[in-house]
């Protein structure tokens, strides 16, 4: 993973990394190959993947639809001999500093700053930055993140960095480059903490380069990116995690578009489907689809208003984007309020479904799922097409899920679960095939069936039905 000087004066290959939702790694190394043309390696820590890239192709990275954040590896270490004693290591990443081959990557970031102004975006680098704490956790380790800034004194001689510094003189508005060090932290066998690392770690890149420590008002961010024995150095490419870019008007429970995004390659949308969210929230999901998917047409539904309107206004907000653009501002999608057990659509009329379930935390409650997700599951059946019809439904509420699916099972066949991490929670993206039952003519239409329940529990939900 080495960065390499290009055959071409103008042009150098780097690698690339990038923060991805856990569990669609492979999703989104397999977007990488379609839209660039590279093989992308995904990384032992969960949620990244790597890959190279010319500085020509730098724009076709911003345009990924499954990344969160983007950052230039300046070099990287599979197997970092880490010492046992936390002042050696700590010493150790001080002298590393030095040593590191920046100059490919402060090019990169340099020709990155241009891209963005180009683009309009805003300068600076107090947005939102790379969270991947919430999303690399692992039960066995320890994950931390800290953004230091660090407080050693600037040395009045200036080291030899030649064309390191060379780079960083060449870009825009680099009179006094600000910066600050993140590190992220995963394993349980290191004798540091994320704080340490960054602050020791940012104090040796300070002195190196006569940089000034800012934490907010940042020019460059160095990620320090640790991971049991992998480690990895770069710089950060997005100032703000690419998986808003569609929301302009949140909810309690908004799923990040990139989320969305892998959701939607996992039932393969097809020109001419019609495809249904029945708990669309704020539209997260038919808003991607609508924007990458736009072949398809999507029918965005709830029972809230609230929800409904957050939707209509998102889909405002991007037809409004796109004709500022001068971009087509019309979108395939349609936005209806109606009760999700009572669905206004024809039997056999939608070729896929798909929605964010409540996980009983934040929405509903565990004891609610009990009597929502099966009768949810067979009005999905009805609306859906026998033999060909998909489903995909994230849920975290796995126990109440897999019993509802069990009840389900003439209507329903579960084909592939991605296991993902939300907001902390580790749910599940079921992947589900419609059987070729009839609706209508199933045991599960009418009774709870083979003997996943109690005789009680099954005449309270015949009465319920009733």
């Amino acid at each position: 993973m080495q960065n390499k000087d290009s055959t071409a004066s103008d042009t150098i290959t780097v690698t690339i990394g990038a923060t991805v939702p856990t569990g669609f790694e492979h999703t989104a190394a397999e977007e990488v190959h379609e839209k660039i043309g590279v093989d992308a390696h995904v990384s032992k820590d969960r949620g990244r993947i790597y890959f190279p890239i010319t500085t020509d192709k730098l724009f076709q990275v911003h345009l990924l639809r499954s990344v969160d954040n983007l950052f230039v590896v300046v070099d990287e270490y599979d197997h970092y001999p880490f010492k046992e004693s936390k002042g050696e290591t700590l010493n150790e990443l001080q002298e590393l500093a030095s040593k590191l081959p920046w100059t490919n990557a402060l090019e990169v970031w340099r020709l990155n700053r241009t891209l963005k102004k180009k683009k309009g975006y805003r300068k600076g680098g107090n947005g939102p930055k790379l969270k991947p704490s919430s999303e690399t956790t692992e039960a066995d380790g320890e994950q931390e993140e800290a953004a230091v800034e660090s407080q050693t004194e600037v040395e009045s001689g200036m080291p030899d960095t030649s064309s390191t510094q060379d780079a960083v003189e060449a870009a825009p508005e680099a009179k006094v480059i600000r910066f600050r060090v993140t590190c992220s932290r995963a394993g349980d066998k290191h004798s540091f903490s994320s704080n340490e690392a960054a602050r020791d770690f940012g104090g040796a890149v300070q002195e190196f380069f006569q940089w000034k420590a800012d934490m907010t008002k940042f020019d460059i961010e160095v990620l320090l990116n640790i991971h049991n024995e992998e480690v990895v150095i770069g710089i950060a490419l997005t100032e703000e995690s690419l998986h808003r870019r569609n929301i302009s008007h949140f909810g309690p429970t908004t799923l990040r578009s990139t989320l969305c995004y892998g959701m939607l390659r996992l039932c393969k949308p097809q020109p001419s489907d019609i495809i249904l969210d029945p708990m669309c929230g704020t539209g997260a999901i038919p808003l991607e689809g609508a924007i990458e998917f736009n072949s398809s047409f999507y029918i965005a539904g709830d029972n809230n208003d609230m929800a409904v309107n957050r939707t209509v206004n998102n889909v405002c907000h991007i037809q409004k984007r796109r004709a500022d653009k001068g971009s087509a501002s019309g979108l395939p999608i349609d936005t209806v309020r109606w009760d999700l057990c009572s669905l206004p659509i024809r039997t056999s009329s939608v070729d896929v479904l798909i929605t964010d379930m409540p996980f009983g935390k934040r929405m509903g409650s565990k004891k609610k799922n009990w009597d929502l997700y099966p009768n949810c599951l067979r009005e999905m059946a009805r609306v859906c097409r026998p033999g060909s019809g998909k489903a995909v439904l994230l849920t975290q509420d796995k126990k109440c899920f897999s019993k509802a699916i069990s009840r389900m099972g003439g209507l329903w066949r579960k084909v592939h679960t991605v296991w993902v991490n939300v907001g902390g929670l580790h749910a599940g993206v079921y992947l589900l095939r419609r059987t070729g039952a009839v609706f209508g003519q199933t045991p599960e239409d009418i009774y709870e069936s083979r003997g996943t329940v109690n005789i009680q529990e099954e005449v309270k939900n015949e009465n319920e039905l009733s």
